[in-house]
């Protein structure tokens, strides 16, 4: 079965953390700081393969993961960074954000290559966070968190000429007639599941290439049958050209087929439905008896704009008038390939905060120490002489874990707490 919509999750790497270590040499007693900074996390990164066609991968592969950055080290040893991991997929891709339905790439046209989500950066080692008040500081950045997305991939193909109709009416046919393409041919309704793509040459011109869309059927636009998988795949195209059964060999009316297929058109995208159309009237050469079955069709549409052409799939009559008059209708339509536009950056979302403090107990002066750039920067913008600053005091050093790591030393209520010069009595809530 053809598959041309799937379900994944992807990970960047996390970035390692940085170290804390001292210079220890035999004449150098009091060494400055030298941890080395962490590596960056691995991207995740997608990129067209020409050699795909479906998304048939990803329903045995759920999972991308870049790796992690390593840790850093002593002596100013910065880790390695993470692999970036890249995930193959054919052209026309879209990669949506899965709960939103956002788009957030369009694998098409220049766009081969592009990551989706960065890796987090590695934490600065505690060199970095030496000053003339701090000489030796304790602490150092843990890494950058991984980015974490689920998402849904969408195969639109890229072709520029859609071929439609209701199944059975011979697309296969004249797609292997007038192409490279081989599809599989059966007389059973639905024998096609997926869209076959193949190049028409012409000679003298630069050719184009065309789609075989699966067989739709009335209700295709409200999801009934395969319709909205086959319908999608309609989007990029830029001519139609609408095949119909002109001989009727299943007793179908070809006029009412035209119009129940454009009626499931304009249903699901009334673009879809007001494209260039071309009808080619096919299996001429079963047509028998006085009635002229392709002169009513065209008495029902030219009139309306849409040329109609008499073909046999099979013997290869009327194909040439049929792929010429296409290819100059394409080379009238100036527009570029459609291209959707991203709505959904994941790199852009808010990094949660991750400069690095410290938590510790001084047995000599018997209080407790917190400090660390994110504790002085906190300090510094927040006015503890409100009733209001306090508050919200309180609150940063609950919800950035700062109290649980002091329960966890054995702090006791009436026990000091030292934050740059500021010395506090401990009070449970």
């Amino acid at each position: 079965m053809f598959a041309d919509r799937a379900k994944i999750y992807i990970r960047s790497g996390k970035g390692g953390d940085g170290h804390v270590s001292f210079r220890r040499e035999k004449y150098v007693p009091n060494g400055g700081p030298d941890g080395g900074d962490g590596g960056d996390g691995g991207n995740v990164i997608f990129e067209v393969d020409e050699g795909l066609n479906t998304l048939t991968d990803f329903r045995h592969i759920r999972k991308y993961c870049a790796q992690d950055g390593e840790q850093g080290g002593k002596r100013n040893c910065r880790g390695k960074n993470g692999e970036d991991i890249i995930v193959k997929v054919p052209e026309g891709t879209l990669i949506r954000e899965l709960e939103s339905g956002k788009i957030i790439a369009d694998m098409s046209g220049d766009n081969r290559r592009q990551t989706i989500i960065s890796g987090g950066k590695g934490g600065n080692g505690n060199q970095h966070y030496a000053t003339s008040t701090m000489q030796a500081p304790k602490y150092a950045q843990p890494g950058q968190p991984a980015k974490e997305l689920n998402l849904f991939l969408e195969l639109k193909v890229i072709a520029d000429v859609g071929l439609v109709g209701f199944p059975n009416v011979g697309k296969s046919t004249l797609l292997s007639r007038v192409t490279n393409a081989r599809p599989k041919i059966a007389n059973y309704h639905f024998t096609t599941l997926n869209p076959n793509l193949g190049v028409v040459d012409l000679d003298g011109s630069k050719g184009f290439v065309i789609a075989d869309i699966p067989g739709l059927i009335e209700g295709a636009s409200e999801g009934v049958g395969l319709g909205h998988e086959f319908l999608r795949h309609i989007e990029r195209t830029k001519v139609l050209i609408h095949l119909v059964d002109a001989a009727s060999t299943e007793g179908r009316d070809p006029i009412a087929d035209i119009y129940a297929i454009n009626k499931e058109l304009e249903a699901y995208n009334a673009d879809i439905a007001h494209k260039p159309q071309v009808i080619a009237a096919n299996k001429i050469d079963a047509i028998y008896g006085e009635e002229n079955p392709v002169q009513k069709i065209r008495d029902e549409f030219e009139p309306k704009g849409i040329k109609v052409f008499p073909i046999s799939a099979v013997s290869g009559h009327g194909l040439k008038e049929l792929l010429y008059y296409v290819n100059e209708l394409l080379s009238k339509i100036n527009e570029p390939p459609t291209i959707f536009e991203s709505e959904f950056d994941p790199d852009t979302d808010i990094v949660v905060g991750n400069e690095p403090y410290t938590v510790e107990y001084d047995e000599k002066k018997n209080e407790y120490v917190v400090e660390g750039p994110r504790i002085e920067k906190m300090l510094g913008y927040t006015n503890l002489e409100s009733e209001r600053g306090f508050q919200f005091f309180q609150k940063f050093l609950k919800d950035n874990g700062i109290l649980d790591e002091l329960e966890t030393l054995g702090i006791q209520e009436g026990d000091t707490v030292r934050m740059y010069g500021l010395a506090f009595s401990y009070y449970k809530e």
